[in-house]
């Protein structure tokens, strides 16, 4: 999502559900929470919580299925379930459903694991960065030299974090020591670069969020240095996650509280289920099913219908074309002038 609210958006006092730019800052309270339960467990715990804590947090089925899965899932849902949505970015998907069949099936064939892993993963950390910072730009009025230095120090410096984390046990040592210093290095770029664009910032809360997102990076790298992975991962991820889920609700409510406009909103007013819980539990839901069973049914059918066993079929094909194309369609369905947008206005 690469969200930039207009002047307009942000001074917006329409009635209407707004986004409010102090509640999205509310949610980087996680990078305080966790610094605090590791300085708990290195002075108290004696490092329980790193020794027992999964190496990164996809280890755990229960982060799956909290964080990550679901709000693609939403973001799926808010776009197919919305006829007009789908007619109007229907060639957008077409065309980038024929690419990743071209690069994830052809390119598979001689593409080696490693140069895919680390598109993705960058991909990945673009993704999440775009957006927090696409968030802030509303806010801050950076130049525009100001707002894509901050974002691709932090990107440049998020991806080598991203790798260290989960490539941590198949590197050698004096590579994870390279990445390590390579990521301090852009890390501490970043930092200065911060200290020198603040000043563009155009109020306190800009440059309150300004500084938010560039310690959402240098958290993780500092938790990353001390091998508190889980923590260096789910800052990121819950900020970000979080953050999508306060625009779903929003543009829902907005468009469907007074007047349904598809099939599902017409079916939860029959039964008086609030328009608010809609999206988070439908996709909640679909998440713990798919990444609880959908690989188990899927594996079985197969072996039954065909007498041949494919594995993974849904977190990693399913799931992974939904994430992929959710990378690719919330970059131009958040847009400025997209028919999301006029469901959609900010206040501070």
């Amino acid at each position: 999502m690469a969200i930039s609210p207009t002047a307009e958006e942000t001074l917006n006092q329409s009635p209407r559900l707004s986004v409010s730019f102090r509640v999205l800052l509310g949610l980087y309270l996680i990078i305080p929470l966790c610094l605090l339960l590791y300085g708990l467990d290195t002075t108290f715990w004696q490092g329980w919580l790193r020794d027992n804590l999964p190496t990164r947090p996809t280890h755990f089925l229960l982060f799956q299925i909290l964080f990550g899965t679901p709000h693609i899932l939403a973001s799926t849902i808010l776009l197919v379930s919305n006829d007009e949505y789908m007619q109007f970015y229907k060639r957008h998907l077409f065309w980038m459903t024929v690419a990743i069949a071209i690069v994830f099936g052809i390119g598979s064939l001689f593409i080696p694991y490693r140069v895919f892993y680390v598109a993705v993963a960058g991909w990945t950390v673009y993704h999440v960065l775009k957006q927090q910072h696409g968030v802030a730009r509303g806010v801050c009025q950076l130049p525009a030299w100001a707002y894509h230095s901050l974002l691709w120090l932090s990107v440049a410096a998020g991806l080598l974090i991203y790798i260290g984390i989960f490539l941590h046990t198949s590197l050698e040592a004096e590579t994870m020591m390279q990445l390590k210093n390579a990521a301090g290095i852009l890390t501490g770029i970043l930092f200065l670069n911060a200290l020198y664009c603040q000043r563009y910032a155009r109020s306190v809360l800009g440059k309150i969020f300004l500084w938010a997102n560039v310690f959402l990076v240098v958290s993780s790298f500092y938790l990353y240095v001390e091998s508190y992975y889980f923590f260096a991962m789910l800052i990121p991820r819950l900020v970000h996650d979080a953050t999508a889920y306060v625009f779903y609700v929003t543009h829902d409510v907005n468009k469907h509280s007074v007047e349904p406009q598809n099939a599902l909103y017409r079916w939860t007013k029959q039964y008086s289920i609030s328009i608010f819980i809609v999206l988070p539990i439908l996709s909640f839901s679909i998440a713990f099913v798919l990444q609880a069973y959908g690989d188990t049914v899927v594996s079985w059918l197969t072996q039954a219908v065909f007498g041949m066993e494919i594995r993974k079929a849904v977190t990693l094909g399913l799931l992974g074309y939904f994430a992929l194309m959710h990378y690719y369609s919330e970059a131009i369905t958040w847009k400025a002038g997209s028919p999301y947008r006029q469901f959609i206005s900010f206040s501070k």
